[in-house]
């Protein structure tokens, strides 16, 4: 029977669906143009649109799980354990599906960073787990996972602008492109500044047990 209290865990799960959707379309992209296989430029957009709307969607769960459980006060422990694992698989799942679909150099270095900053922190818990010890979430690391899910829609729709039916010239098109190219180093500093603090933090925590 659904319940008030239920809603903030599910909408948890569907942003892992809606990652799951997302990734599939550009795998499916990807696919193509590996193949060389001969798909209509239309089914391309199609799938291209639908993998941004699912991310968008999936996006805006990330804040309103989280702000639904605090304000009806039905925070559980499903859904604090989850909800920081379905950020970290929408955030890398949307950076391989990117990568895969449209290689662009000067985005691979914040992309890495993002990845093994996002990795690193997840086997960190892991080692401390056992000993009792948690990785409080920062203030600065929840602006740190909005600001990689504003900084990959970015690269979306500067990437595939003719999918979602904008029509630039070639000026406006690279002021799109530097703009998210530099929304994602951003994202990238302020992921790895997060990681670092999270790396302090644990030595500490374990030189004190």
């Amino acid at each position: 029977m659904f319940t008030k209290a239920a809603l903030p865990n599910l909408l948890t799960v569907l942003r892992l669906v809606l990652t799951l959707v997302m990734f599939a379309c550009f795998a499916a992209v990807a696919w193509v143009q590996e193949q060389g296989a001969s798909m209509d430029q239309a089914i391309i957009f199609l799938i291209l649109r639908v993998a941004l709307a699912s991310f968008v969607i999936a996006a805006v769960t990330d804040f309103f799980d989280g702000w639904l459980a605090r304000r009806w006060k039905v925070e559980s422990l499903f859904g604090a354990i989850l909800d920081p694992i379905a950020d970290k698989i929408l955030v890398c799942a949307a950076a391989l599906g990117l990568i895969a679909v449209h290689v662009q150099p000067p985005v691979l270095v914040p992309i890495g960073i993002i990845l093994f900053r996002e990795f690193a922190v997840s086997a960190l818990r892991e080692v401390l787990a056992p000993r009792g010890l948690i990785l409080k979430v920062t203030a600065l690391a929840k602006i740190k996972t909005a600001l990689q899910l504003v900084a990959l829609g970015a690269l979306m729709v500067a990437w595939f602008a003719p999918a979602y039916g904008l029509h630039l010239t070639i000026d406006q098109f690279r002021l799109m492109a530097y703009a998210a190219h530099g929304l994602i180093w951003l994202a990238a500093a302020v992921t790895l500044w997060t990681g670092v603090e999270y790396g302090l933090f644990a030595n500490r925590a374990l030189k004190a047990t």
